[in-house]
């Protein structure tokens, strides 16, 4: 084979035939902003609803759940319409549209005056997160050769993790940095969201110039519309489809969950402490911190293992380290104890695993011509699951304990590693490209 005809690749990552190092690169310059735009509102949210609002600390839990609830059950309405529309007109113009909305959010958070105005401006939020989130994941699948798709899933899950470590890290100190130097706490409040709102937008610009433009598939290959509209639920014929989307249930629901509610545990206690606002912002933001750098630094440990087992196998193990994750917080009182920072660390972990894992399995499965419906489902699939925790946890959080929704996603993975054996039994598959994923 002679260079020109050589695979593209970017390091250890070989690329599909269409894609071309531009392409890959402006994707990651994406990845690592996506996840961190989406995390941050729950920590901006905290902020608003005690220093904006005044909004009593016993009934925040409640709030946060209803409207991540709200989130969730517009996100399922618009998530295949979506993916449907990234198989007709593409990929670039639904990223692009998914940041610009992400921007208003941002503009529009700090000039709410009631918890109605919040519910409004999630709705903008929520679409924002269908065409980052229903993106992101398309992308992913599209990009790399199948050989590499562990290694692409761990780099994006890499640059996720540090989009979400350094926008939630200075962003959620910001308010407290400019307060000291005198600024009004409500107007540094206004300079925050203004900030990542000014992020958001060249992000956008960004993906207008270099993603690659339409589909992976030539106009007269695409499916008709109603083959699009019903390819999600006919894919799920197959188990290991199947599987993907239930661990798709708990994958995102991971990450939307640890973003509301560690933040959240983490700045109530430090007031409930007789912290001042400022110092329990940033504390609780502190312990998500930790939680996403754990995650960040065991992403590319993950993938590559990923990629040498067979992929079911692999999702259960993921799965695994989730439920012990989620249910060390058992040991806690409270979340600043010395034996906190190794639970968050483990939640981190498993965070991770379960969306490389995840992930990894819907991009070997989804099939080219329908794969932007087929991610519309497994994202609906992760909508449900934050719909359904987020309404019981928050409540639970109020009235049982901060710890309930982590104890909630704890059980729900053990169950999925049971489900994952299962199906590892009944519909195995080996992969062409490893000898050992038999």
């Amino acid at each position: 084979m002679n260079n020109n005809a050589s695979p593209k690749r970017i390091g250890p990552i070989e690329l599909a035939p269409t894609i071309h190092r531009s392409h890959a690169w402006t994707f990651f310059y994406a990845a690592f902003f996506s996840i961190g735009f989406i995390t941050f509102l729950s920590i901006g949210q905290t902020y608003i609803l005690n220093v904006h609002l005044n909004i009593p600390v016993s009934e925040q839990g409640a709030i946060s759940g209803d409207l991540v609830f709200l989130t969730e059950l517009i996100t399922l309405v618009f998530f295949i319409p979506a993916g449907i529309l990234m198989d007709r007109i593409g990929r670039k113009p639904v990223y692009v549209a998914g940041f610009l909305l992400i921007a208003a959010t941002y503009i529009l958070y700090p000039f709410a005056s009631s918890v109605n105005d919040m519910m409004l401006y999630r709705i903008i939020y929520a679409l924002a997160v269908v065409a980052i989130a229903g993106s992101l994941s398309t992308v992913l699948v599209d990009y790399p050769a199948d050989r590499s798709r562990g290694k692409m899933v761990a780099i994006v899950g890499l640059l996720n993790g540090l989009g979400i470590v350094i926008t939630n890290q200075f962003f959620g100190s910001l308010p407290e940095m400019l307060t000291i130097k005198g600024v009004d706490a409500i107007q540094a409040g206004f300079i925050t969201h203004f900030s990542i709102a000014a992020l958001a937008v060249l992000a956008a610009v960004i993906c207008a110039i270099g993603l690659k433009k339409g589909t992976p598939v030539t106009e007269e290959e695409r499916p008709a519309l109603k083959t699009l509209l019903q390819s999600g639920l006919v894919a799920a014929k197959n188990p290991r489809i199947m599987l993907s989307y239930t661990a798709a249930f708990i994958a995102r629901g991971d990450q939307s969950i640890n973003g509301t509610f560690i933040s959240l545990w983490g700045i109530t206690a430090g007031l409930a402490m007789g912290m001042e606002s400022g110092e329990a912002f940033r504390k609780g933001t502190t312990i998500f911190i930790i939680t996403q750098v754990a995650a960040l630094l065991w992403a590319p440990l993950i993938g590559p293992v990923i990629d040498r087992f067979n992929r079911v196998s692999a999702l259960g193990f993921c799965m695994f380290l989730a439920m012990i994750g989620n249910l060390s917080v058992l040991v806690l009182d409270h979340p600043f104890q010395n034996i906190g920072y190794l639970v968050f660390i483990l939640m981190g972990i498993g965070q991770i695993s379960v969306f490389l894992g995840a992930q990894s399995l819907i991009g070997q499965e989804a099939p080219k011509a329908t794969r932007g419906s087929v991610i519309g489902a497994f994202n609906i699939s992760g909508a449900i699951g934050i719909l359904l925790i987020a309404s019981v946890g928050g409540r639970m959080f109020d009235g049982i304990s901060p710890k309930t929704p982590f104890v909630i996603v704890g059980i729900i993975n053990a169950l999925l590693v049971v489900y994952s054996i299962y199906v590892r039994i009944k519909a195995p598959h080996k992969l062409e490209t490893s000898p050992k994923s038999a």
